[in-house]
């Protein structure tokens, strides 16, 4: 539909490069000229979406790939030292990883879109097609860069999905010893998974390309499925789409905004702030929420090819959705048996995500495979028996006439799927909060902490106090290797003088070397420093506490989690409380019971908490009344010490959470005032038209 241009550039030096090389007529053709359809609602702006939110991980990935170390020995570290000792390392690595998350929010609803509105039907056929390759190489893109922090998740992740492979009859265990580079997942794998991680967005943005193109071959579809007959029916890309586009993107980018800046954290696994560890396998493997539709179609199949093959199918039937759906009515909107079975449809894929979060067990099971057969139903059943069946509304002639007579329910569709939306954000968070809790252990309770909130800051004091009690009883047990004794003298921190940090520092004795005569020896800690690990490795850990090592607290309160149930999941959302982790630690810190409970079978060597996953932790009892004292006059009491000291690990994994939180203010800021200026530009702009 754009076609040959004829325009033509008022600059000579812009007329001599469009004489050898057209690139402005095609642009102006494409992005200006197009003419698009007048009746576009809202749900067409994630076109736009979709292509800021590819540039943005495209952008994000170069610059985190610069600093990030593809290493299996030496990638989880990589991705601590980016969020700690880079410039805005945090906000790069936070506007990656939720920017994934936010990518397939998008493309659901494109998707969606697309087939409630009948944008896969004739002449749009290879459009559709386009897209499905699109999605198909984002969860490769996906799956692989969830791989890259190295974390228990994402190891044992990429060994669940890759192991599927196997399930290929003859060249399967071929496959997986290629895609892993060896025997098991490791360091080849990573190095495999970081290059083609790398290597996808690109080629990804080519068919973005193709994608485009084949739009303006075929032209845009509408929600009243009427190809465009006149000058009326259309109007100008730019400005009409363009700014419209613009008011949806600055729309959106305040729900990426709000996870960046407040919620970084709630999208992802606690398990991934652990490094990756082969001998311990978390509790529940589960794959990021985007795949776990698919993933419950995988597990309600017995049979392990038959579930491959059935999740691969569930993804690839997309692709013949333009000839199982043969109805001469392309838009839902004047199809009321298809409108309600879209809907049906939408429910089934949400509850499939919830299901795909759950153990594989009892009643999930039943529900997974009932759903499974609903959804192919859908594509090989339902589709085909309503292009049969169904007898639509009347069509409006032309687009201008469905705008003059406002024909069809405009609002309904709009609010449907917000409720939609709304409703499987919930079922999601609480599929992934049920997993958590369902670990064994009694619920931590809620804390009032100083950092909670969107404005919420550090104690000072409590972060002082805190790393007294962390030196004097903590640290003859764990260590703290990704905080620099640099680290207290900064912004945001416990609030001491670099010339504090330092006779801080000089306290630790560090082990340096080589020296001229090839020895070790011992020095002072100086202020670039690391706190000192006080066991030279982990077998050494594990003898000196009854074979357990003790973890690094350097991410303790970011590594450990727990459901809070319905409905505080939703509340929490709102309330950007992500406290969990601190919850937990200090409830453990406090839960030590002499007596055990009746029915409870604690091993030798091990002591009762009831806060702990099983009730048994190697851990003696750490903290008692008095233990600890303080200068400022403080409570010396474990609650207090509990507290303090939990205050401080929290600012131990996340050191920049005050400069995150006053940033996210400002850029709340400005979103709330460009929206606004986009959308009277945009009611301006649309006046005129009309």
């Amino acid at each position: 539909m754009s076609g040959p241009s004829d325009y033509q550039p008022s600059n000579p030096a812009l007329q001599w490069i469009e004489r050898r090389l057209p690139i402005f007529g095609l642009i102006h053709s494409s992005f200006v000229a197009y003419p698009t359809p007048r009746n576009l609602n809202y749900w067409w702006t994630f076109g736009a979406i979709l292509s800021f939110m590819l540039g943005i991980q495209i952008l994000t990935g170069v610059i985190l790939a610069m600093h990030y170390t593809p290493h299996a020995d030496l990638a989880f570290k990589s991705v601590e030292l980016i969020v700690r000792d880079v410039n805005y390392g945090w906000l790069l690595r936070n506007m990656h990883a939720v920017g994934a998350s936010m990518f397939f929010v998008a493309v659901y609803v494109h998707m969606f879109r697309g087939i409630y509105y009948g944008s896969f039907k004739e002449p749009r056929e290879v459009l559709w097609i386009l897209g499905v390759i699109i999605y198909l190489l984002m969860m490769a893109t996906g799956f692989m860069g969830y791989v890259l922090p190295w974390g228990q998740m994402s190891f044992w992740g990429a060994t669940v999905i890759t192991n599927l492979f196997s399930a290929i009859p003859y060249a399967g265990e071929s496959i997986v010893t290629l895609l892993w580079g060896g025997y098991s997942v490791g360091n080849p794998t990573l190095n495999r998974f970081f290059s083609l991680h790398y290597l996808l967005p690109f080629l990804i943005a080519g068919v973005v390309v193709l994608h485009v193109w084949a739009l303006h071959v075929a032209g845009q579809n509408n929600p009243d499925g009427v190809e465009p007959k006149t000058e009326k029916d259309t109007v100008p890309f730019t400005p009409h789409a363009t700014i419209k586009d613009m008011f949806g993107v600055s729309c959106f980018m305040l729900l990426y905004a709000w996870f960046i800046f407040y919620m970084p954290n709630y999208l992802g696994d606690a398990d991934n702030y652990i490094p990756a560890n082969p001998g311990v396998t978390p509790p529940h493997i589960v794959p990021e929420w985007y795949y776990l539709p698919f993933y419950a179609i995988l597990r309600s199949i017995p049979n392990k090819l038959a579930g491959v093959i059935a999740m691969f199918s569930a993804i690839l039937i997309l692709c013949f959705l333009p000839w199982l759906d043969s109805a001469k009515t392309r838009s839902s909107k004047y199809r009321p048996l298809a409108k309600q079975f879209f809907w049906i449809f939408v429910a089934v894929c949400i509850l499939l995500g919830y299901l795909g979060a759950q153990p594989p067990e009892g009643i999930y099971v039943i529900a997974g495979r009932i759903l499974t057969f609903c959804y192919f139903a859908y594509f090989l059943i339902v589709l085909p028996l309503l292009a049969r069946i169904e007898t639509p509304r009347p069509v409006p002639n032309s687009i201008a006439d469905a705008v003059l007579a406002k024909t069809g329910s405009k609002s309904t569709p709009m609010v449907s799927t917000a409720i939609v939306l709304a409703l499987a954000g919930a079922l999601f968070a609480g599929s992934i909060d049920s997993a958590k809790a369902a670990e064994g252990s009694d619920k931590p309770p809620g804390n009032k902490w100083s950092f909670a909130g969107p404005v919420g800051t550090f104690d000072r004091g409590a972060l002082q106090r805190g790393l007294k009690v962390y030196k004097e009883v903590c640290a003859s047990c764990h260590g703290l290797s990704y905080i620099a004794f640099r680290n207290l003298a900064e912004a945001g921190g416990p609030g001491y003088s670099v010339a504090q940090a330092t006779a801080f520092a000089s306290d630790y004795k560090i082990k340096d070397g080589p020296n001229d005569a090839g020895d070790m020896f011992e020095r002072p800690g100086r202020p670039a420093d690391y706190f000192p690990s006080p066991f030279p490795n982990e077998q050494a850990a594990r003898a000196a506490n009854g074979g357990a090592a003790p973890p690094d607290l350097s991410l303790i309160t970011k590594a450990r989690s727990y459901g809070r149930g319905f409905p505080m999941f939703i509340i929490d959302f709102f309330s950007q409380y992500q406290e969990q982790g601190p919850d937990y630690v200090a409830a453990v810190l406090q839960g030590f019971e002499d007596k055990v409970p009746e029915g409870v079978t604690i091993p030798e060597g091990s002591y009762y908490n009831k806060y702990f996953p099983g009730h048994a932790i190697k851990m003696p009892k750490p903290l008692s009344d008095g233990q600890v004292t303080y200068d400022d006059g403080s409570p010396t009491t474990v609650a207090q010490y509990a507290k303090d000291v939990t205050t401080f690990l929290m600012w131990t994994a996340e050191p920049h959470m005050e400069a995150r939180k006053r940033l996210g203010f400002q850029v709340f800021i400005f979103l709330i005032i460009f929206a606004g200026l986009m959308y009277f530009t945009k009611k301006k702009v649309w006046a005129e038209s009309h």
